[in-house]
């Protein structure tokens, strides 16, 4: 609808952009649904927030495999640059633990060296109440660093958005 709405207004310098949690990409019909956003002048957000299973588990809380994830992230970097959304929150009143941080930024080294393509990494923090009362909005010094640990260890380029204060 937003593509033909595109067309009837001759508005193609309007960007589209997709906010996913990734979970679908490996289907047929998803597929399809992307490759028409990108020729739409589409921008695909992907969510990845974990670097280990674990972490996934925690911050997800889905039956959906990390694993799976991680490949239709990496599949779809191979046909078009995606940016990479990531929210590290503190959970039980504790920040992600560095070698998590370490974990992601890995994550992303190994989708880049799969051949995909990624043209930013978003972190940011909690921006409203959680559903779950164990889960908290990071400080701004708790993002800076996990800004730095990805500049550092994957070299892509970076945006931080900090919660409301």
């Amino acid at each position: 609808m937003a593509a033909d709405v595109k067309a009837t207004w001759n508005l193609p310098e309007v960007k589209l952009v997709l906010i996913t949690n990734a979970t679908m990409f490996h289907k047929p019909q998803v597929q399809s649904g992307l490759a028409l956003l990108r020729s739409h002048n589409g921008e695909i957000w992907a969510k990845l927030e974990a670097g280990t299973e674990d972490y996934y588990q925690q911050v997800d809380r889905t039956t959906i495999p990390f694993q799976r994830i991680l490949d239709n992230i990496t599949g779809e970097a191979r046909r078009a640059p995606l940016v990479i959304q990531a929210m590290f929150m503190r959970l039980h009143d504790q920040p992600p633990p560095q070698p998590e941080v370490e974990a992601f930024c890995d994550r992303l080294n190994e989708i880049i060296q799969a051949g995909g393509q990624i043209q930013l990494v978003q972190v940011y923090t909690v921006a409203r109440v959680p559903a779950e009362a164990y889960v908290g909005q990071a400080s701004a010094a708790e993002v800076d660093q996990d800004v730095e640990a990805v500049q550092r260890r994957t070299k892509l380029p970076t945006e931080v958005f900090y919660g409301p204060e």
